[in-house]
């Protein structure tokens, strides 16, 4: 999974830009719009590489964490797919060339350089409702900080 700086900076930008549809973060409950019959958008946050760029003093050495998150995009099975692709686009333009600062006080900011709309596993179905995802791919640089 990805780190709490990545996760906190996702969030942070979703609950602040998006009022379309109510938002379900990993591990959130969603029953209570399911059986409305609501639409929404659930977020997952994954961090898959962590690489160390630099070599040198301890905990002066820099990393490079690297990830995606996946908005899926849920809207009720048999309504067809254009307001989903809608959605997910204005989801994906509320990142797009507009890096995240993550730690005002280095000038550590998350980067979103790869986005996708529709890869994977487009439209998967799931009781009731129809999946459509739009990726981000992102990166960010930290130093290493051992403090608990």
């Amino acid at each position: 999974m990805a780190s709490v700086e990545v996760y906190d900076a996702f969030e942070t930008r979703l609950r602040d830009a998006w009022t379309a549809t109510q938002l379900v973060f990993e591990n959130e409950f969603a029953q209570e719009l399911i059986e409305a019959d609501l639409p929404f958008v659930y977020v997952e946050i994954v961090g898959d590489v962590l690489d160390q760029e630099t070599f040198g003093a301890p905990q002066a050495n820099q990393w490079l964490e690297r990830g995606a998150t996946y908005l899926h995009v849920m809207t009720k099975s048999g309504g067809g797919s254009r307001q989903a692709r809608t959605w997910a686009k204005q989801l994906t333009n509320l990142f797009r060339e507009q890096p995240i600062l993550v730690d005002p006080s280095t000038g550590e900011a998350l980067f979103m350089p790869t986005m996708s709309l529709g890869a994977g596993e487009p439209g998967r179905d799931f009781p009731n409702y129809w999946a459509f995802t739009a990726t981000i791919g992102w990166y960010r640089r930290d130093y290493t900080d051992l403090t608990p």
